[in-house]
């Protein structure tokens, strides 16, 4: 790969400087090490594909999937609610977290349902990624983040407290803005590149654009959730960077400015790619136990003729916490038929009550809640 800027400095007001970035694509060197990261995350994120499908019922990790990745990509932004506390807030118990905090994540979840949906509208265009910003900055941080709008103003990246002329990164010019982002759409049409690396490729410019005001890390990792779904790379929304991003967050950064600075494309998409690979061992791993766990759970209350309570357990892989009330809604049964399917997955200590309240009580499938909340896996799996 050649050294040097991939890009150009444009002059701003008090002797300041901007970023523009190159169109996309760079020139490629394909060296033995991008290869084989290449291959790695090629492999495995088929094996997740493939392997999900078999899976008895491969939709079922999906509303928690989506949880858990919003729960990481805000976090990067300086969001802190957890993924327990976003899943019992969806299920109507009361939360000890900030409803700032739970709104950020919840914008989240809607704007990537959104956008899944509108798929099959849109192809991933500048319009649907106006769609997800504006769904995800609803009612949050105020005004100035401007939901749906591209900026017209200039921002920059720094410490808290950081200005133009100390920033850590300025990105382009607000008058440059929209030619960097129809340069970035046509690449992201192409049809010519391996689908990782034109989406490691197109992360890294969206993120070096900085079209918004506010929003511009997770908008552009929703991208890479809705680029795998639109290519067909993945069937269902199963794999999610944020946790590897949020655990390896200086060498996502330090990757991103290797490129800024340096023209380092290769190991920032050898990073980007070793990501893929980890975390498609971790979704498949995880989705493999917590289909099994539901299994098991259904032939053991199966075995009892317990019909409401079989349907609770599917319901339960949409979200391992519940209460009376809401099984009864999402089950449209009567309060007390949801009363005997609850307390049957008591007994069969499948639930457990959360808290020690006497009335309006609230239970969690701890063992599932315990498999969607492990760290993200961020080193190679054993061999079989």
């Amino acid at each position: 790969m050649k050294p040097g800027r991939p890009g150009r400095r444009a002059s701003l007001p008090g002797s300041a400087w901007a970023h523009v970035p190159h169109p996309l694509p760079p020139e490629l060197t394909w060296t033995p090490t991008l290869v084989r990261a290449l291959s790695d995350a090629d492999r495995l994120i088929g094996r997740l594909s493939g392997e999900a499908g078999r899976l008895p019922n491969p939709h079922v990790p999906m509303r928690p999937f989506i949880r858990r990745e919003a729960v990481p990509s805000s976090r990067i932004e300086g969001t802190h609610a957890t993924l327990g506390e976003l899943l019992a807030s969806e299920a109507g118990l009361a939360v000890d977290r900030s409803p700032a905090d739970l709104r950020e994540v919840g914008n989240y979840v809607t704007a990537l349902e959104s956008g899944i949906r509108r798929l099959g509208e849109l192809p991933l265009s500048l319009r649907l990624v106006r769609v997800l910003h504006e769904r995800l900055m609803r009612g949050v941080r105020g005004d100035r983040a401007t939901p749906g709008e591209f900026r017209t103003i200039q921002n920059w990246i720094g410490i808290p407290g950081a200005t133009l002329a100390n920033a850590t990164y300025v990105p382009p010019p607000p008058g440059e803005v929209m030619a960097c982002l129809g340069g970035w759409e046509q690449f992201l049409h192409d049809r010519t590149w391996p689908p990782l690396v034109q989406i490691a490729l197109a992360h890294y410019q969206f993120e070096a654009i900085h079209p918004f005001i506010d929003g511009n890390g997770r908008v552009g990792r929703l991208l890479i959730t809705l680029f795998l779904i639109e290519r067909r790379v993945l069937p269902t929304p199963l794999l999610y960077l944020s946790a590897f991003f949020e655990a390896t967050r200086q060498d996502y950064y330090a990757g991103l400015r290797g490129v800024t600075e340096r023209g380092d494309w290769e190991t920032w998409l050898v990073y980007f790619l070793n990501g893929v690979a980890r975390q498609s061992e971790d979704a498949l791993s995880r989705a493999i136990r917590i289909n099994r766990t539901l299994e098991s759970w259904r032939r053991e209350v199966g075995g009892r003729g317990a019909r409401v309570a079989l349907r609770l357990v599917d319901l339960l892989g949409e979200n391992p916490y519940c209460t009376v009330k809401r099984a009864a809604r999402k089950l449209s049964v009567a309060f007390t038929t949801a009363q005997r399917a609850v307390d049957t997955l008591v007994r069969a200590d499948i639930l457990r009550q959360v808290g020690e309240a006497r009335r309006n009580r609230a239970y969690c499938a701890t063992a599932l809640l315990a498999i969607l909340e492990e760290p993200a896996s961020i080193v190679p799996a054993e061999p079989p």
